[in-house]
């Protein structure tokens, strides 16, 4: 990548990224410096990949806020030009989910675990495909110039990854439109679940999905410098006869960048599929009894429920709601508070007055999920599944080694 294209990029993305608040000052350190591992890597398009990223799911933040604003100001009386367009933005959001905070808002700046989790497998395939190159180069290997076909598991692992990622955060963003409510994807019946559930499913969702890994396979076809057929490779070392792959080859013809763009299309939409299972399966969805609105943990992590307080009790790592009887109480609230500082006994009432509303009964419940991981560990799975079984999938179609992505 040359660093006068990569420099400018990078720093046009700190700025935004700075100005917009949408990352916190250490995942800005830690998305530079994914951005510098995706630079090094002698071909532009792992790098583009990671802007493409970015500015799709940038875009489709805004269009979401954009299209439940619009909504919003044709169902409130009252609602003029003169109106604060970011509070209504913040009222919109307020009414599909809550923060595990307490406010109404479930948005907030990504953090550097969210920043690893969608790049830190592609980050680790790009560093070694780079090393590949290079030893390429200098044992005069033509095939550091260009990309032939049937070669290079790791450049499938890549946008197999970026692929899942997009199309994650395309469904994950505009699926919540949907009019529809939607179904748990590990429900036997597909249950209908309030809107921001882990594992809920929508047609919306599942097609703006494939949107987002189109971009990412669209960037990719553009970019990727393909071997082409009955040419050189760009390092001006010759092949050949340069047939199509399809043809026992090693080029890249039309049929075989129009396979690419449908196969990287479809990939990226089952790993938004498998996201929302494993989010539905692992991670689990707190919602509030009080508003049926999922409570979304700050920074993908996990929401956390107070037990054996005011009748929260806990079972098999399952919680349920019970009400409050003078049997389920335990120990008395007055005996709990001897035995606790000032400032403990403080946040505990402050604690009792969330999670317990005026009728005695807990005000969160778990919707769906075992709670194992948070979502992070949910995205970090996925992608690392996806781009493992895309390398495994390339590698029985092409009759390749797995063991080449270790190969120099």
């Amino acid at each position: 990548m040359k660093l006068y294209i990569a420099i400018p990029a990078t720093s046009a993305l700190v700025y935004r990224a700075y100005s917009h608040n949408s990352l916190t000052p250490l995942g800005i350190v830690v998305a530079v410096l994914t951005a510098i591992a995706h630079s090094v890597h002698p071909w532009s398009a792992p790098f583009a990949l990671l802007i493409v990223f970015f500015i799709g799911g940038t875009a489709v933040t805004k269009v979401r806020l954009c299209i439940k604003t619009v909504l919003h100001a044709e169902s409130e009386e009252g609602f003029g030009l003169g109106a604060d367009r970011e509070q209504v933005k913040h009222d919109v959001k307020a009414r599909l989910t809550l923060s595990s905070s307490g406010a109404s808002d479930g948005e907030g700046a990504r953090t550097h675990i969210q920043v690893l989790a969608n790049s830190v497998v592609a980050t680790v395939l790009i560093l070694l495909h780079a090393r590949q190159l290079l030893a390429r180069d200098k044992s005069g290997n033509a095939s550091y110039g260009c990309w032939p076909y049937g070669d290079d598991l790791l450049v499938v692992g890549i946008v197999a990854n970026y692929a899942a990622v997009a199309a994650d955060t395309f469904s994950s963003e505009l699926g919540i439109l949907s009019t529809s409510k939607p179904r748990l994807i590990t429900s036997p019946r597909f249950r209908e679940v309030p809107p921001g559930t882990n594992g809920g499913v929508t047609l919306v969702g599942i097609f703006a999905g494939l949107l987002g890994s189109f971009t990412i396979a669209l960037t990719s076809v553009v970019l990727l410098p393909f071997c082409v057929v009955g040419l050189t490779s760009r390092s001006g070392k010759i092949f050949g006869d340069n047939q199509p792959g399809f043809d026992g080859g090693s080029g890249w013809g039309w049929r075989e960048r129009i396979l690419w763009v449908g196969a990287v299309t479809l990939w990226g939409g089952l790993g938004s599929l498998l996201d929302s299972f494993l989010g539905g399966w692992l991670q689990a969805s707190v919602i509030d009894a009080r508003t049926g609105k999922v409570i979304e943990g700050l920074g993908g992590k996990m929401v956390k429920l107070i037990q054996a307080i005011l009748g929260i009790s806990r079972a098999n790592h399952c919680f349920h709601k019970v009400p409050v009887t003078s049997s389920s109480r335990g120990p008395s609230s007055s005996s709990l508070r001897r035995r606790m500082p000032a400032s403990s006994e403080q946040q505990q009432r402050n604690q009792d007055s969330k999670e317990i509303s005026g009728e005695g009964r807990a005000s969160r419940r778990i919707e769906s999920g075992l709670g194992i991981l948070d979502n992070n560990s949910v995205n970090l799975l996925m992608a690392l599944i996806m781009s493992v079984s895309g390398m495994i999938a390339a590698s029985w179609c092409w009759d390749l080694p797995l063991r080449s992505i270790l190969e120099t």
